[in-house]
């Protein structure tokens, strides 16, 4: 292999953009031009994907669960697609289904929305929305029942703290598909949302799927950022995600330990608890 096709392939390996696609003619390969015709069918199909919690994994996890569907305001996926602002607010008989089913105060409440790719919430909610669950649980913290909002926006958050208070609301809601991939789930986090906040007063962990992040990876970095939020005490822009800290380098011939249970667990996100202050 020449020195030039080993850069191409270790280029095309470090990222799913597409690089270095070569052609014939001016003009993109076959398999090439193949490819992009069907990413972007992919994605124009994930768009139009309405949200469905009776069939696949997602239906499995809604009957687990009781995972139920409200609706914004807006009547179609049409008027979704076209008026923003009416996916960012409740219908008004919704509001009053989960002043029902909903308890309200939860330390933390998980909420599913369609957004631009419902086909990434029938991807990544199966296994996210569990793992979170569970991790929030192991930390003590109270979650409300989950539900899932149709035709909805990020902005549905404020609506869905004034009505249920919870402390932290987590909306996993389908990013706008791209040629890479048609299955990018986010996950917005607001701390106390209420209405007139913004995108300012709010945090993201995006870019969750398979070639991203996974959901398992993802469930941490979510739990350990809601965690933050609560801990300073406001959200948006004045909270980062709390760094990862890397493993410590150890020689080969070093033997290995077993971390120390008995940590005070002051930089341990487990040891925090929604609403009780930590040094």
């Amino acid at each position: 292999m020449s020195g030039r096709d080993e850069l191409v392939r270790r280029v095309r390996a470090a990222t799913p953009a597409r690089v270095f696609e070569g052609g014939v003619a001016g003009g993109a390969t076959t398999e090439s031009y193949l490819r992009l015709r069907a990413d972007h069918a992919a994605a124009r199909d994930a768009v139009r994907a309405p949200l469905d919690l009776e069939g696949g994994a997602l239906g499995a996890l809604a009957a687990e669960v009781g995972l139920f569907a409200v609706a914004s305001q807006a009547t179609s996926h049409e008027q979704h697609l076209l008026r923003p602002d009416l996916g960012r607010q409740l219908a008004e008989a919704d509001r009053a289904v989960l002043r029902d089913r909903c308890p309200a105060g939860a330390d933390l409440q998980l909420v599913v929305g369609d957004g631009l790719s419902a086909t990434a919430v029938h991807a990544q909610v199966p296994t996210l929305l569990p793992e979170l669950t569970a991790r929030a649980r192991r930390h003590g913290w109270s979650v409300g029942q989950p539900f899932a909002v149709r035709f909805a926006r990020v902005g549905v958050l404020n609506e869905i703290g004034d009505l249920l208070r919870p402390r932290v609301v987590v909306l996993l809601i389908g990013e706008r598909p791209g040629l890479t991939t048609a299955e990018s789930l986010s996950a917005y986090l607001a701390l106390r949302p209420r209405p007139g906040h913004t995108d300012a007063d709010r945090n993201l962990i995006s870019n969750i799927h398979a070639g991203g992040t996974p959901p398992a990876q993802a469930a941490d970095r979510i739990v350990r950022l809601a965690a933050a939020l609560v801990d300073a005490g406001v959200g948006g822009h004045a909270v980062k995600e709390p760094a990862i800290a890397p493993p410590p380098v150890r020689r080969l011939d070093q033997p290995s330990r077993l971390p120390d249970t008995q940590s005070s667990g002051r930089n341990d996100v487990s040891q925090v608890r929604i609403g009780e202050p930590h040094e």
